[in-house]
């Protein structure tokens, strides 16, 4: 089997206790995240080879950082060390009609300050197949965009497959390029794109006429045709997936996802309909490392499909930002045998 790398920020996270405000004690649940990192790890724990690449404090935090991700039994043979600080996020989880928000601390950071040449490409693609990376990367700062332009021309060169999500973070887009701009030269040399509609239009500059999109509720033909004009904009793009939720209150929401694949044939997935949601961090994530494992192990498309939302709606359910899963209980949500009741 061939390795699936991913490259992104490594992160702290700070997550104010259950529902509370920021501060509203004076507490911290500490944890370590990141988009392209919580791929890796649920990628390895579905048994893919994983390897991740970052660059991290050279100190005691790094390696605190890094053995969280290492318990995966996730590949860290790339990541850098260096002097500087680790990026970090607060979270204080939204309850009912109150929203989540999310505060960024990541300027500086070691990954922000790395350059394209620090990293070895020939060691960080050896025996490689697949390259994911997402836009929060780029929106980092100007070394973290050029860095993840040399590593998809890198990947490129050596003919790996690249899947980018476009995760368009509002509040990180800071330092002067614009993000439609770098998000547009990004999709130019991908393969796959992994995004929901509303980055399509945002980002993309790509619509489709006779449709409210200021309103839920989107009927399945606005997703395949949107995926259309996304392929004729982009012909190097042969398969598009895209997440589709609608919020009811920041605890009830439906999560299911449409693709149209390189065949030009349109899938639709099961819908979840998820209440109580413990965590919906990372679900975008989970969905990514579920569709990535679906492609590598699964024949039938649809199934792979309904395998990624399934990883998904799961992810809803765990506490931080890495979804911690067995192939198996995917696989029992998929063919609706997941019930809730107490395994014993």
């Amino acid at each position: 089997m061939k390795k699936i790398v991913t490259l992104g920020e490594l992160l702290l996270r700070l997550s104010a206790p259950g529902h509370e405000r920021f501060f509203q004690s004076p507490n911290f649940e500490a944890t370590f995240s990141g988009s392209e990192a919580n791929i890796a790890c649920e990628l390895a724990q579905l048994g893919n080879r994983a390897s991740y690449v970052t660059a991290v404090p050279d100190n005691a935090i790094g390696e605190a950082a890094l053995s969280e991700v290492r318990k995966y039994d996730v590949d860290l043979s790339s990541v850098i060390r260096k002097n500087g600080r680790i990026g970090i996020y607060f979270l204080e989880t939204g309850a009912y009609r109150r929203p989540s928000n999310v505060v960024y601390d990541r300027e500086n950071s070691c990954i922000a300050e790395a350059l394209p040449s620090d990293f070895d490409w020939e060691a960080v693609f050896a025996d490689a197949s697949w390259f994911h990376i997402s836009g929060i990367t780029p929106a980092v700062s100007e070394n973290a965009y050029l860095t993840t332009i040399e590593a998809i021309a890198q990947a490129k060169k050596r003919n790996i497959t690249v899947s980018f999500d476009i995760n368009y973070r509002a509040k990180l887009w800071r330092y002067g390029r614009r993000a439609e701009d770098a998000v547009k030269e990004i999709v130019k040399s991908a393969d796959i794109l992994i995004t929901n509609e509303g980055h399509i239009r945002f980002c993309l500059g790509i619509t489709v006429s006779g449709y409210d999109t200021s309103k839920e509720g989107l009927p399945d033909e606005y997703f395949e045709k949107i995926s259309l004009a996304v392929k004729r904009e982009y012909p190097n793009i042969h398969t598009v997936a895209l997440t589709r939720r609608r919020t009811y209150t920041s605890d009830i929401n439906d999560f299911s996802a449409l693709l149209h694949d390189k065949n030009g044939t349109f899938f639709v997935s099961k819908k979840y309909h998820i209440e109580n949601i413990v965590d919906r961090v990372g679900g975008g994530d989970a969905f990514a490392a579920g569709l990535i494992h679906g492609f590598h192990h699964f024949k039938d498309t649809q199934y792979a499909l309904d395998f990624a939302t399934a990883a998904a709606s799961f992810k809803h359910t765990i506490p931080g930002d890495i979804a911690i899963f067995r192939k198996g209980e995917l696989e029992a949500l998929v063919e609706g045998e997941a019930t809730g009741s107490i395994q014993r």
